[in-house]
């Protein structure tokens, strides 16, 4: 089991968190989440494009950061 021992957060699995997105049951800062790891694995980019659309408007609006950007933390 990845991370079990590391915290007491949920593993990011990023197909079952994207079908959750699209299902529209993740809330703002689950989908904020998502979309900042898809962006960190650089799956944001190599998906549909709605994925590197929202993604780049998330990143230009400062809600999450683009890879490697230590600024918003």
């Amino acid at each position: 089991m990845p991370n079990e021992n590391r915290s007491t957060k949920e593993p990011f699995y990023p197909a079952s968190h994207i079908i959750a997105y699209e299902q529209g049951e993740l809330g703002e800062e689950e989908t904020l989440a998502l979309f900042q790891a898809l962006v960190d694995s650089g799956l944001a980019w190599s998906l549909q494009g709605h994925y590197g659309r929202t993604a780049a408007g998330l990143i230009q609006a400062g809600l999450i950061h683009a890879k490697g950007d230590t600024t918003n933390e």
